[in-house]
């Protein structure tokens, strides 16, 4: 299993966004990429692969949406359509109701609850963290373990603050010295976990 944690501080936070302008939703269009990139494959969706976002933008922060499609497309689940997953993420937001998780359709949950809330909950079930950061290892030199956790942040990165502490609770790792789009760095990503066969 390899999952990814794409943390947004400026992501809507309720269902009522444009699926037409996404950008003026705290940025949705990069939550969208990252999502497309994370589980398609060509003419295929990538199993045991589970893709964390979490949203601290207005009015309702933080949201934890959990999507995890293991290879499956079903009516009303992801699709590559960047429209389709702008309405799925509307319809999770939607159906949220406060701190009790709930189960949009199987594979698609959501709940309130922190970005830190959320690793803490995975390093207990014995997760390895992950946090990209500049300064971090060489992915190509790192030796990935099963059961690995990405934790990649938005347009903007992580506060201060957030940075220092995430660097406490995992391993900080670089895809290089050029900055790319959190949607490439997931593809580089599985692209690595692939050469490595996890």
């Amino acid at each position: 299993m390899r999952e990814f944690i794409y943390y947004s501080n400026k992501a809507r936070t309720s269902g009522n966004f444009s699926t037409t302008n996404l950008m003026e939703a705290g940025r949705m269009d990069i939550a969208i990429h990252v999502l497309i990139n994370a589980f398609f494959l060509s003419h295929k969706v990538r199993e045991k692969t589970k893709v964390h976002l979490i949203f601290n933008g207005p009015p309702n922060p933080p949201q934890h949406l959990e999507l995890f499609p293991d290879g499956k497309i079903t009516s009303g689940s992801i699709t590559i359509s960047k429209k389709d997953v702008a309405n799925l993420i509307k319809k999770m937001l939607y159906k949220g109701k406060g701190e009790k998780r709930v189960i949009v359709e199987e594979g698609y949950e959501i709940e309130k609850k922190s970005v830190f809330n959320v690793i803490n909950d995975l390093i207990d079930e014995g997760k390895k963290i992950y946090i990209l950061d500049q300064k971090g290892e060489d992915i190509r030199k790192t030796k990935f373990e099963d059961n690995c956790v990405f934790i990649i942040g938005d347009n903007d990165g992580f506060p201060r603050k957030e940075l220092k502490k995430l660097k406490t609770l995992g391993k900080p790792i670089s895809v290089g010295k050029n900055v790319y789009f959190a949607s490439q760095v997931v593809t580089i990503i599985n692209h690595e976990l692939d050469i490595q066969g996890i």
